[in-house]
């Protein structure tokens, strides 16, 4: 495992490749997110050696993607994705960087579960296709607060093992994007993630729960850093990640607001990485 970083999740800018390695290699980061769009612009015109070279010349691996298939909307903008997808999925794979992530609404305004379920191996699978013809994987993010399950009248999947089952039926590329908070307020169990196997885990995020407040009352976006508060047994939850042999990223997504009010982003990014190396020294992992 390597501390991972997603600039945009801590309020830091990058306008280009170069920014966003010289963010990761300045805050002591083992890995970065990176612009799909641009990376396949850069790999048809300089050729992929040239551009993983960037990575390997910072010491930084390319992390990952967000999924830039919009499978939420409507079908023909659905399928405006599909077609975009193969020409990005070959270059972040080119340049060793194809795991690519997108999180699941936990409910939905006018699909009851069984109609939501099919709707997204509908939407899914192509996408799935896609990315292993080009040697990519998809991991899905599943979203546990009560809060957020329940803000729309049909409850859908919430917890790790639904989404895993979700993700077997679209394709042997599919996974999960593993966030503590999301297995945590999910209630999600240690002898869980125990029993993954490795490669069932594309991505992960950390962060932590604010004090004082029931679980059941948990808002989305109110978090900590990771280790901040210790409510979420955050060294529990990477050692079995150790156990099992992940070995990507470990990525902060702590939506929080007081990052913002730091003097600067060298600032931003040594708070962050401080947070991460935290806890994986509190994991014996440092």
């Amino acid at each position: 495992m390597y501390k991972g970083l997603s600039p945009g999740a801590i309020g830091v800018r990058v306008s280009s490749l170069e920014e966003a390695l010289s963010a990761a290699k300045q805050g002591g980061f083992g890995g970065v997110e990176f612009n799909p769009s641009e990376v396949a612009e850069r790999v048809e015109r300089e050729g992929a050696e040239t551009v993983r070279a960037l990575f390997d010349s910072a010491g930084v691996l390319p992390a990952g993607f967000g999924l830039t298939v919009e499978w939420r909307k409507d079908e023909e903008t659905w399928k405006e994705g599909l077609k975009a997808l193969p020409r990005l999925a070959k270059a972040a794979a080119a340049i060793g960087g194809g795991d690519t992530f997108t999180w699941v609404l936990s409910c939905s305004d006018s699909r009851p579960f069984t109609e939501n379920y099919a709707f997204h191996i509908e939407r899914f699978k192509p996408i799935a296709d896609i990315l292993a013809e080009n040697g990519c994987r998809l991991g899905l993010e599943f979203l546990g607060p009560r809060t957020l399950r329940e803000m729309l009248p049909h409850p859908f999947i919430y917890k790790m093992g639904d989404m895993l089952e979700l993700g077997e039926k679209i394709g042997a590329n599919v996974g999960i994007l593993l966030d503590c908070w999301h297995w945590h307020t999910g209630e999600g169990t240690l002898e869980e993630l125990n029993a993954l196997k490795a490669e069932q885990v594309i991505y992960v995020h950390v962060n932590d729960a604010p004090t004082g407040v029931a679980m059941a009352d948990y808002v989305d976006n109110v978090r900590g850093l990771p280790g901040e508060t210790g409510i979420i047994n955050i060294t529990g939850f990477l050692q079995a990640l150790n156990a099992i042999g992940y070995k990507g990223a470990v990525t902060a997504e702590p939506f929080k607001p007081e990052l913002s009010q730091l003097p600067d982003d060298a600032a931003r990014l040594k708070t962050i990485s401080e947070s991460l190396d935290k806890i994986f020294g509190q994991a014996g992992l440092g």
